[in-house]
């Protein structure tokens, strides 16, 4: 019952996920006007705004216009009832479930966006980097000695977002001298800053690590593809090969993965590392 309450709970964020990834990058407040088609501009029932269901009852259609209603809406939607889950089996009822509700849902929003815009927006990146230093300070002051801990925490969180920010800042200037363009956007390492808030230096790095070899598969893996398909095409019509290795992608969602792994697994994942490179060595 409990898990029903939380999947429900993050199903209805993720529906609030979805007015902010649809608006914020086109300057639209996220507040008002209510939830509307944006092909008729008429106003949802709230019946029609259901997480999940309200897609499935619709059929995909706009009740009043009939035009298709994106997938991705009740995805997004579902796919954050299962992130709240989880993190409610790992953490239970604690402090550190309500913070990772809030990382979590940060990072999906701002992987959407840059999926969509190739952007990373400042209004986002910035007040979770707030939001992780806040969080960071309670934390300490919470479960350790009120004032060691939370100076002790806040000293965490300050260094993991500098190390953040410095770390990728110097990726992406040497990135961009030994390829002659840029590699990463600038949005990359305040995403990292935030990030290094939230986990600080240890678990940053461990994200970061994840990020760089999710997108080498990935990102490798695409292109290779890519250039298959784009081989049989042109043997088919007798064209030249179209050059794959410059196209641009974006890493926020990456770096999201890397956070979330991190968070999930995070401790496993390194006494594993640790208990492998100690036995061979």
């Amino acid at each position: 019952m409990a898990s029903l309450i939380v999947f429900t709970l993050g199903a209805s964020i993720g529906s609030f996920i979805n007015v902010v990834v649809y608006r914020l990058p086109t300057g639209l407040s996220i507040l008002w006007p209510p939830s509307r088609c944006p092909h008729c501009l008429n106003q949802l029932k709230p019946y029609d705004n259901l997480p999940v269901l309200g897609w499935l009852l619709l059929k995909g259609r706009c009740r009043y216009c009939k035009s298709k209603i994106s997938l991705r809406y009740p995805v997004v939607e579902a796919v954050t009832g299962f992130l709240f889950v989880l993190v409610f089996w790992i953490f239970k009822f604690s402090l550190f479930t309500i913070g990772y509700w809030v990382f979590s849902s940060w990072l999906l929003a701002l992987s959407l966006i840059d999926l969509d815009t190739m952007t990373l927006p400042n209004q986002l990146t910035q007040s979770g980097l707030v939001l992780g230093i806040l969080f960071q300070m309670v934390v300490g002051f919470m479960l350790e000695a009120a004032g060691v801990g939370l100076a002790k925490h806040l000293m965490t969180a300050i260094a993991g977002a500098v190390l953040g920010l410095w770390l990728f800042d110097a990726i992406a200037t040497v990135g961009s001298i030994a390829f002659g363009k840029a590699v990463m956007g600038g949005g990359d390492a305040k995403l990292a800053a935030m990030m290094g808030a939230w986990l600080g230096i240890k678990y940053l790095l461990l994200a970061g690590f994840i990020a760089c070899g999710v997108g080498v598969l990935v990102g490798g893996g695409t292109i290779i593809l890519s250039r298959h398909g784009s081989r049989l095409n042109s043997q088919r019509s007798n064209t030249a090969l179209p050059q794959q290795w410059g196209q641009k992608m974006p890493f926020g969602p990456f770096l999201a993965f890397g956070a979330v792994m991190t968070v999930f697994a995070g401790e496993a994942i390194l006494s594993t590392y640790l208990q492998f490179f100690f036995k061979r060595g």
